[in-house]
């Protein structure tokens, strides 16, 4: 079989190509090829013209041509940059009692919250947990998602976090999307651990992080800075050890309080998720640093609070990446397409800001420079959906699904 395959023609083919990493987006900027074809090279995107136009050259390099039939609008596969989808286990009842009224404390007395999702993901086997991953990452991929980033954290020890991390492993050998992984150790403090705040992290730091590097399970730390996870002065020791250790940081931050986006600004974290709690001084502090914001929608639909104020963010010049935040508490929705539209309704994002934040920013989110674009020397991630014009994509606000999806130049979906 050939190494080279030429796929189209495509009604329009949005490269997302020459855009910025910061700021705002319109329309008006997007590169829409039309008339497309994309020539692979095994992994790779070897070239985008005309479908016609490529034809002479797919002949001389006997490269299989995949002509297709009917409209389609192509974008580069969509990137999930934060997601906690390896857990065992519902929370319904949580849903249920928070739609009810019930406060989060009422909630965690009646046994719910996120610890009871610990004691569901410590009695799971790896095996089981890696089942799990496989399921939704298979139902994301469907979706056009093709690089999932998949956070621990509901292990909350040495031995369960490693359990976790290896799940996550094994799930991105089986699976077609790559799988990031990232430990979230620093979720909150486990109930049943022997100390405080601090000698728990020292512990983590001390015996989980020589593990991560010595089996490259996880090259990504995560914490929650929170009033009632970790505060910004416990953190730091932590993340110090963590880059010391050549490791790149994340920060769950502003989600209810402020501080954390600070402590992303600080350490010159890679991202800052959540941010529904940001200010105009986090938004300056975000948009004069490196830090990309990512907005986590899913949550927001799923507790019934305010978005990010992405629209602030993106015109105070920050880099804005829109993730799912897919996880069995707080965001159980795990369709990413659906809710960045509906964040896109509320906060008036045009579509460029939207597919930007799903794509090349989100691969920013987690330092990968080989995908989230269309043009040579990319990864030949694509996802193709059944319409003449890409504005129809957003539209439909998650209805209209993916009838074909590329994964490194293999079809993944379709």
């Amino acid at each position: 079989m050939s190494q080279y395959k030429l796929i189209g023609p495509i009604s329009q083919l949005i490269t997302l190509a020459d855009l910025p990493l910061k700021g705002p987006l319109k329309d008006e900027q997007l590169s829409v090829v039309e008339n497309a074809g994309v020539l692979i090279d095994g992994q790779f995107i070897k070239k985008i013209s005309s479908f016609a136009g490529l034809r002479q050259e797919a002949k001389e390099l006997k490269a299989e041509v995949i002509e297709l039939s009917g409209d389609h609008v192509c974008l580069p596969g969509f990137i999930d940059s934060h997601t906690h989808i390896c857990f065992a286990g519902s929370r319904a009842k949580d849903y249920a009692m928070r739609n009810a009224g019930r406060s989060y404390l009422e909630i965690a007395r009646a046994g719910g919250g996120i610890w009871d999702t610990v004691t569901q993901t410590r009695k799971a086997s790896q095996q089981k947990l890696m089942e799990g991953i496989i399921k939704r990452a298979e139902s994301h991929v469907k979706d056009g998602i093709t690089t999932i980033e998949v956070k621990s954290g509901y292990g909350l020890s040495v031995e369960e976090e490693l359990k976790m991390l290896r799940a996550i492993r094994a799930a991105g050998k089986t699976i077609k999307a790559d799988l990031i992984p990232t430990c979230l150790a620093a979720h909150t403090l486990p109930k049943d651990f022997d100390g405080d705040h601090s000698d728990y992290l020292n512990e983590i730091s001390r015996h989980l992080f020589p593990v991560l590097k010595a089996e490259k399970l996880a090259n990504r730390i995560d914490a929650f800075i929170e009033e009632e996870a970790f505060s910004p002065e416990i953190i730091s020791p932590y993340f110090e050890r963590a880059k010391s250790m050549g490791l790149d940081l994340t920060v769950h931050a502003d989600q209810f309080h402020t501080g954390g986006s600070q402590v992303a600004v600080n350490f010159n974290a890679v991202s800052a998720d959540h941010l529904e709690a940001s200010t105009d001084k986090e938004i300056e502090l975000l948009a004069k640093s490196s830090v990309i914001a990512t907005a986590l929608p899913g949550a927001s639909l799923g507790l019934g609070c305010d978005f990010a104020p992405t629209r602030k963010l993106l015109d105070a010049g920050t880099a804005l990446a829109i993730a799912s935040d897919w996880n069995p508490g707080s965001a159980p929705m795990g369709d990413l397409l659906t809710q960045a539209a509906i964040l896109g309704t509320y906060q008036k994002l045009s579509n460029a800001e939207i597919f930007a934040g799903i794509t090349f920013r989100a691969a920013n989110a987690l330092r990968l420079k080989d995908r989230g674009l269309l043009k040579a020397g990319f990864l030949a991630d694509l996802v193709l959906f059944p319409t003449a014009d890409f504005r129809e994509i957003l539209y439909h606000q998650g209805r209209m699904v993916p009838d074909m999806v590329w994964k490194r130049g293999e079809l993944a979906s379709g």
